[in-house]
Order: structure tokens, then sequence, then C-alpha cells
């Protein structure tokens, strides 16, 4: 669970600010929106192998541009 103390101060927005990149450290955003669907197992399959073959691509596209 993320939570920020608001020091004596410091503004509301540096605080919110703070509590956002904390949340997103802790990656809560992410498990929250992987568990709001429920994915049939061969669908999560097909949705991995497409973003292992994506990351590939993208990987092997860089690779290319540094030849030149």
């Amino acid at each position: 669970m993320a939570f920020v103390i608001v020091e004596e101060g410091e503004s509301l927005e540096s605080a919110l600010k703070r509590f956002k990149r904390k949340v997103q450290q802790e990656a809560i955003i992410k498990e929250i929106k992987k568990h709001s669907v429920y994915l049939k197992p061969g669908e999560r399959r097909r949705l991995k192998k497409a973003q292992a073959l994506k990351r590939i691509r993208k990987r092997m596209k860089k690779e290319q541009q540094r030849e030149y």
C-alpha cells in the first residue's frame, strides 16, 4: 500500500506528485488493470506470445537502425 506523509510547509501538489510516483513504482495500477478483466488461459498465452513478438520486432528494428 502506497502512502506519503505530508511534510510541514510542503504543498499539496508536491505531495500528490510524490504519491503518484510511488504508486507507479509499486505497479499498483498495472496490477489492478490485470485483475479487472478475466482472460481464459488460451487468451492469456496468445497475448503473452504477441507481446513477446512485439518486443523482438522492436529490438530487431533498433539493431537495424544502428547498423546504418
